[in-house]
Order: C-alpha cells, then sequence, then structure tokens
C-alpha cells in the first residue's frame, strides 16, 4: 500500500497534468470564433439579468434582506453544528439527528490539507 506521502505526490502530478490540458482547451475555445459570439452575448445577458435581479431586490425591500440574515443564520448554525458534532465525537459519544420526516441523519467528515508556510516536520 502506498503511503500518504506518494498518493499526495500522485494527486500533485494529476492535477499538474489536468491543469495543462485545461490551458490546451482554453486556447483552443478563444481559436474558436462562434464561441467568441456566444461568449459575448453571454455577457450582455449576464448584464441584464444582473439589472432584473437588482429591481426585483429593491421591490421586494425588507424581505429581499430577510433572505440575506436567513443565509447567514444558516451559515452560523451549521458551523455551530460542526462545532458540537466534533466535540460529541471527541468526547466519545454517537450523533444521530432527526428531521419532522424522521429521516435519520449521521456527521460525515472530510479531510483536506491547505499549504503553509512552516518547514517539514521532518527537516526540524
Amino acid at each position: 500500500m502506498k503511503d500518504i506521502q506518494e498518493i499526495f505526490n500522485d494527486l500533485e502530478e494529476v492535477k499538474k497534468t489536468q491543469k495543462e490540458i485545461q490551458t490546451e482547451y482554453k486556447d483552443a475555445l478563444v481559436n474558436a470564433n462562434e464561441y467568441q459570439e456566444i461568449q459575448d452575448q453571454i455577457k450582455e445577458l449576464t448584464e441584464k439579468r444582473k439589472q432584473i435581479q437588482g429591481i426585483v431586490q429593491a421591490e421586494m425591500g425588507q424581505r429581499f434582506q430577510d433572505l440575506e440574515i436567513a443565509k447567514d443564520q444558516q451559515k452560523e448554525l451549521k458551523q455551530m453544528l460542526s462545532d458540537i458534532a466534533m466535540s460529541n465525537l471527541m468526547d466519545g459519544k454517537s450523533i444521530e439527528l432527526k428531521d419532522n420526516n424522521d429521516s435519520v441523519y449521521e456527521p460525515q467528515f472530510s479531510v483536506t490539507f491547505k499549504r503553509t508556510n512552516a518547514k517539514s516536520i521532518n527537516e526540524e
């Protein structure tokens, strides 16, 4: 079985290859005249859409502001839920949630890696 560093190196290589292919693809699209025409139309339509959205948002007034507040509250509550779930798991407690329809939810966790400026642990 590969160790974690080998898998990470493989992932970096696949990302590099993917980036090269995406660059080639974008270059090919730039050279396609019809694609450029459609891109220009999309820009125009996007601008019109933004104008209409602005008008409707202004017409909705406080109700639209309530939507934005609800989005922020949802984000905060999700973070709280995650924090409490992690604390409970670290304390050895099991976690199971149910919604109004008695559907059961259990936590799912994933690990991501973020580049740091720290030196390697092995180099110290």
